[in-house]
């Protein structure tokens, strides 16, 4: 591979905000992080929002000013918005498991797409599974039955879906869909490494995902915090396109914190060291074949 492109997840949902003061927050944030991220080199924008306390949210009007603010510069970048709120289910800790706990956030799966309805990305994430996410007591829900709705929609309003793998099956079942003809050539997919309890960080866990991956598969690959760097190399060695960003890590370097531009800059460099090149957004387009350019 001679070229790749790099995707910048700029602000997460994660409970990173009181980790990192200068984590981007409101829409006007998001949006300057976007642009520097672009500016430094990254082609795609993955796109979170959040409440000005930085609590992540799901109000479109707040994703309406983050793509206004985006597409309204002088800066070109492929937008790329999620859709994996709305699945969290805090299964009750007490005698019945049904009385769900206060991080439940369970949306109709044509709610949890309706920012890419209303606005129209040229990408949005699809995550294609249900998983113990994180180390308590939630699970995120995503079953095979509302992700082909999801698919069939996306594809009817020509949103390309990243398809979000944060284990084996994810990626198995995103397949499937692919070859049950939910998704358009190329198919897009996304390794999300490291996320406790899908795959782990290892070699050996992307592999297996390439592995079940459609051999007309675009993909992309991350590792969170101190993987993070070490993966962009990986992902570059094994054929795919590396991601970077705050979502993923805070950190520049041991006990300092990064901004987005700087981990943009920083993956460059070892993209470049690798003596591979970045591609541009309108490079990104042709390859991954992406309609809704406004």
């Amino acid at each position: 591979m001679s070229k790749v492109f790099i995707s910048c997840a700029v602000t997460g949902s994660g409970d990173t905000a009181k980790k990192h003061p200068d984590l981007p927050k409101t829409p006007k944030q998001i949006a300057k992080a976007a642009i520097e991220a672009a500016k430094a080199g990254a082609a795609i924008a993955h796109i979170h929002v959040r409440e000005e306390d930085g609590t992540p949210s799901r109000r479109l009007e707040l994703y309406k000013e983050v793509v206004d603010r985006i597409r309204s510069s002088d800066t070109d970048v492929v937008l790329n918005l999620t859709t994996g709120m709305g699945g969290d289910l805090d299964i009750g800790q007490g005698k019945d498991p049904l009385e769900f706990g206060p991080l439940t956030d369970m949306a109709n799966v044509m709610e949890r797409i309706a920012n890419a309805e209303k606005f129209l990305p040229e990408i949005c994430t699809l995550d294609c599974g249900t998983l113990n996410f994180g180390d308590s007591s939630v699970i995120t829900v995503n079953t095979p039955n509302d992700l082909r709705k999801a698919a069939k929609r996306l594809q009817e309003i020509n949103v390309k879906p990243e398809i979000e793998a944060f284990d084996l099956g994810n990626m198995w079942f995103g397949a499937q869909l692919y070859k049950e003809g939910l998704l358009n050539d190329p198919p897009m997919f996304q390794m999300c490494l490291g996320i406790p309890w899908g795959a782990p960080a290892t070699p050996l866990a992307m592999q297996a995902m390439k592995d079940v991956m459609p051999k007309e598969g675009i993909w992309s690959g991350f590792a969170i915090s101190k993987n993070e760097m070490p993966f962009v190399a990986q992902t570059v060695i094994m054929g795919g396109n590396p991601r970077v960003g705050l979502e993923d890590n805070l950190y520049l370097e041991k006990g300092k914190l990064a901004t987005n531009a700087q981990l943009v800059e920083k993956a460059i460099r070892i993209v470049n060291d690798l003596g591979v090149s970045t591609m541009t957004p309108a490079e990104t387009r042709e390859k991954l074949k992406l309609k809704n350019y406004k």
